[in-house]
C-alpha cells in the first residue's frame, strides 16, 4: 500500500494565491489514518484555507491534495466528501428551525439517515432542547449542534475549525472525550484551535502554519526538543542542602540557578543536562523535584519566530 493510501489526508506543495498574496505557500503535509491531529497558527496563517481546499470549496493555485487516498479534484470529489465531516469556525444556522429540524435538514443534504438525528442530539448534550428554536441557543449550544451535524453519516475524517469556541470547561472536557472515542474507533480528526493549552496533552501530532508556510510538524514533545527551549526545575530541600547545590552543580554550562526561598530553588537548563542535573539532585537527597517542560504556547512562539 502506497503512502497516499495509508494517509487520511495528504498535501504536496500546495499553493493558494489571492492576487499577489499567498494564503498557502508550498505546504506539504501528511496525516495518517486514525490520528487526532492539531493544526495551529495565528489568524491568517492559512488554517481555514487548508480546510476549504480539502473540502474542494476552493481550488489550489498549485499542488495536489488527497483525502482517503483519492485526489481532491473536480466533481469526482463529491463522493469523497460524504466520508468527511466538517465543523466551520462560523457555523450559520436557520434560527426559525429547532435543533432537531436543523439536523434533519443537514442529514438530507448529506444523504445521511434521518434516524441518526435524535441520537446525535443526545450524544452532544442537546437531547433536552432539540425541539426548541435555534434562535434561543447559546453560543455553546450552537457549537454542540454544529458538532452533531459534522457527525452525520458517520464520517471517517473530521475537520474541526475552532470547535471549542463558546464551550465552557465542562463542555470542552466532554468534547475532547468524544474526540478520543472517535479516534479510538479509527476516525481521523484534524482540529484547528487558537487555544493551544487545550491541544497540548490531547493531540497525537500537530502542524504549525506561519505566513502560509509549514513552520514545523511532529508530536508536542518532538517540537519541544526542536525548539531547544530550557527546562525548568523546581527543587525543594533544606536550606543547608540548597546552600551546597551551586558547588555540586558547577561546571554545567547553560545552567541557571535562582533561590526563590530558603527551601526552594529554581533551575533553568538545556535539555541535554536533564539527567546529569537530576543525578546530582538525587545524590544530594533533595525532598522534591518538579520538572516543567515548555508549554505548547512557548514552543509555538519560539518556532514561529525562527520560521
Amino acid at each position: 500500500m502506497d503512502a497516499i493510501s495509508v494517509d487520511a489526508l495528504r498535501l504536496e506543495n500546495v499553493v493558494k494565491r489571492y492576487g499577489a498574496h499567498a494564503a498557502l505557500d508550498g505546504v506539504s503535509l501528511a496525516v495518517p489514518r486514525g490520528q487526532l491531529f492539531g493544526l495551529i497558527g495565528h489568524n491568517g496563517a492559512g488554517k481555514s484555507t487548508l480546510f476549504k481546499l480539502l473540502l474542494n470549496l476552493i481550488a489550489p493555485s498549485a499542488g495536489r491534495l488527497w483525502i482517503a487516498g483519492r485526489e481532491v479534484r473536480g466533481a469526482a470529489t463529491r463522493d469523497t466528501r460524504r466520508r468527511v465531516g466538517y465543523l466551520p469556525e462560523n457555523l450559520v444556522l436557520y434560527d426559525n428551525l429547532n435543533g432537531l429540524e436543523t439536523l434533519q435538514f443537514f442529514a438530507r443534504l448529506k444523504t445521511a439517515p434521518i434516524t441518526q438525528c435524535t441520537e446525535l442530539l443526545e450524544r452532544v448534550g442537546l437531547g433536552g432542547v432539540g425541539r426548541l428554536p435555534v434562535r434561543g441557543y447559546s453560543k455553546g449550544m450552537r457549537q454542540r449542534l454544529g458538532f452533531a451535524q459534522a457527525l452525520l453519516g458517520e464520517p471517517e475524517i473530521l475537520l474541526l475549525d475552532e470547535p471549542t469556541t463558546g464551550l465552557d470547561p465542562a463542555g470542552t472536557r466532554d468534547f475532547f472525550a468524544q474526540l478520543k472515542q472517535l479516534r479510538d474507533a479509527g476516525v481521523t480528526l484534524v482540529i484547528s484551535s487558537h487555544v493551544l493549552a487545550q491541544l497540548q496533552g490531547r493531540v497525537d501530532a500537530l502542524a504549525m502554519l506561519a505566513g502560509g508556510r509549514l513552520a514545523a510538524e511532529g508530536t508536542v514533545q518532538a517540537l519541544r526538543e526542536r525548539s531547544a527551549l530550557p527546562l525548568r526545575l523546581e527543587v525543594s530541600a533544606s536550606a543547608a542542602q540548597l546552600d551546597a547545590l551551586p558547588r555540586a552543580l558547577a561546571g554545567h554550562e547553560g545552567l541557571q540557578l535562582q533561590r526563590e526561598a530558603a527551601d526552594r530553588l529554581r533551575l533553568e537548563l538545556p535539555r541535554s543536562l536533564k539527567m546529569a542535573v537530576l543525578t546530582v539532585l538525587t545524590q544530594a537527597g533533595v525532598a522534591d523535584v518538579q520538572v516543567h517542560e515548555p508549554t505548547l504556547e512557548d514552543v509555538y512562539f519560539d518556532l514561529r519566530s525562527a520560521a
